[in-house]
């Protein structure tokens, strides 16, 4: 009896953006990231926005935002005027008060 060939598997590709939120991970307030993790999530909360309405609006990776609000990084100054405008707020109610 000849052996059993059985198909391989059909795996779906993963989009390359999916929108998942990983864990909510609270910023280190003792630091300046931090401060301004901290910051920048509340504004976008009082805003009444979620990260996928930041990232439709400022065309900013969804990562990128999860990154700079848990602390891991802080946006370029560059930016900085694009999130305020997204949040109704001016640039220096971003900056974290030092």
């Amino acid at each position: 009896m000849p052996p059993v060939i059985f198909p391989k598997p059909y795996y779906r590709k993963m989009p390359k953006y999916h929108y998942m939120s990983p864990a909510r991970k609270e910023p280190d307030t003792r630091t300046y990231n931090g401060r301004f993790a901290a910051r920048l999530r509340v504004l976008r909360e009082k805003a009444g926005l979620t990260i996928e309405d930041v990232v439709e609006s400022t065309g900013i990776p969804a990562q990128t935002l999860y990154n700079w609000e848990n602390g891991r990084r802080t946006p370029p100054y560059v930016t900085l005027p694009i999130l305020a405008e997204t949040f109704g707020v001016k640039v220096r109610t971003l900056l974290p008060e030092e």
